[in-house]
């Protein structure tokens, strides 16, 4: 007996430094923030999985089609961001040349900290970009194994957006010059048929969401600007300065790898969230559901596309893929109902009042560092499903938001968060109801505006052209 005793002692000894180990401190302290992954549309791109649903095909299905927009990936500054925020701040910086920043705690990197791009290189590719696109394309090949590869991507006709394209290019194509580039002018008389239709709606305006962002941006950098002040007077930060030195943490990200903005000893994980929400608002207001254009602006991509998946022609493209800038694709996402904060309750009149300007919603659906990073990619597919227990053969929809499947409002009757082609067709139906029209909704005040997309199917379009060879980008430039 007391042998046995002894011996599971000794046996619960053997446990100790495990239990001391797995102390309550380890087993539910694993808070991570990455501030990269709350920058909105400054944001490198990142898949945040969700929801966590696998963006493999649903069992027993295959994707037979699939249509792509994406905005474009990383560059060195927006010019809005730039002038309104980083430029100003770095003026400042370099006007205050007799501060020891050696001696400020989490501000010292500025004592030898340079910045990371010029007035010049604003709405440039950086490297990173030019990987991310790449990414994409190689992404695409390893999704799509069985699918044609395109003969087209199209693109609006910025430079970011065309490099963009040629950068996916090189990651999906298998041989030198396989795909060609179409090029869509962005137009401010278009009307709907081009790739920023929003450039070609009286209706929008760019400043739209302004006026509230700029509440919360002065609620949520009044503490940190008081902080920082408290220990470099001289400086005066003001919110602006806040808010542009947030915003170098993903620019510098995108530029050099990394980012000393991004210390959390310099702003804190509610600092970020502070930043994200007030982006947040900006764009539910200026591309959201707060904007009252942003579906009609939307639903012309969304028809078209859904017009090539329920198509059978074998002239069609397997794989579709466009290039546009950060206003469509959130303007799609309405058309489509996706991430409405109101959806299981409220209504399209009191969609306001999920923004509130006074406190965080962290409750939100609409998140635009989920919803627009660089790179930020919405995909339609057809599947083909012919062993997927408990459903029907045949044709099933369902979209990906940077590779997280989304649920489409009203039409889930099908495998995983797919939608079956009945569905789907009375789906976008009901959608075009509600917002379409583009021409009288958005004002139009010049001749020949039209309210579809035809790119796609118009031959007066043309082919487009080819990348180039696949190592010109790399090229070393002759000394002059």
């Amino acid at each position: 007996m007391a042998s046995s005793f002894v011996k599971q002692l000794l046996g619960l000894a053997a446990f100790a430094p495990i239990t001391q180990l797995c102390s309550a401190a380890s087993l539910y302290s694993t808070y991570m923030f990455n501030p990269l992954e709350h920058l909105g549309g400054v944001a490198p791109y990142f898949e945040p999985q969700d929801p966590p649903a696998s963006p493999l095909p649903p069992q027993g299905c295959a994707a037979s089609r699939a249509v792509y927009l994406s905005r474009h990936a990383a560059i060195y500054a927006n010019d809005y961001d730039y002038e309104e925020y980083i430029g100003p701040f770095l003026s400042k910086l370099e006007n205050h040349t007799t501060i020891d920043w050696t001696k400020i705690p989490a501000l010292n990197f500025l004592a030898t900290w340079t910045a990371p791009l010029t007035e010049a290189e604003q709405e440039l590719l950086t490297r990173v970009g030019r990987l991310e696109a790449a990414q994409l394309g190689v992404t695409l090949s390893f999704r799509y194994p069985n699918l044609r590869q395109p003969s087209r991507i199209w693109t609006s006709s910025a430079e970011r957006t065309v490099k963009s394209a040629q950068s996916l290019a090189r990651g999906l194509e298998l041989d030198e010059n396989g795909i060609d580039v179409v090029s869509i002018y962005e137009s401010e008389k278009a009307g709907a048929n081009s790739l920023t239709p929003y450039k070609s709606c009286p209706a929008y305006s760019s400043s739209f969401g302004s006026d509230q962002s700029a509440v919360y941006l002065e609620k949520f950098t009044k503490p940190i600007a008081a902080r920082l002040n408290a220990v470099v007077p001289s400086f005066n930060f003001t919110g602006n300065d806040i808010y542009g030195m947030m915003e170098l943490c993903g620019y510098e990200s995108v530029i050099r790898g990394s980012s000393p903005f991004c210390d959390l000893a310099l702003f804190s994980p509610d600092d970020w969230l502070g930043w994200e929400y007030t982006a947040d608002v900006m764009y539910h207001y200026n591309v959201g559901y707060g904007n009252h254009i942003s579906g009609v602006v939307g639903l012309p991509w969304l028809n078209a596309s859904a017009n090539l998946l329920l198509g059978d022609s074998l002239d069609e493209q397997d794989i579709t893929v466009s290039f546009t800038h950060r206003e469509l694709p959130p303007m799609v996402f309405v058309a489509m109902g996706l991430f409405n904060n109101s959806e299981f309750g409220g209504s399209e009149t009191t969609i306001n009042d999920t923004f509130p300007l006074d406190r965080i919603n962290h409750r939100r659906a609409w998140k635009s560092s989920h919803l627009l990073p660089f790179s930020s990619n919405v995909a339609i597919e057809r599947l083909n499903c012919s062993g997927s227990y408990g459903y029907d053969a045949g044709d099933y929809y369902r979209i990906l938001v940077n590779s997280a499947p989304q649920p489409l409002p009203n039409c889930a009757d099908g495998p995983g968060t797919s939608c079956s082609r009945s569905g789907f067709e009375q789906y976008v139906q009901e959608r075009v109801g509600m917002f379409q029209g583009f021409s009288e909704r958005c004002g139009v005040d010049y001749d020949n505006s039209t309210d579809i997309l035809t790119i796609y199917t118009d031959p007066k379009v043309g082919n487009g052209t080819a990348v180039g060879k696949r190592y010109e980008a790399f090229k070393i430039r002759p000394v002059r």
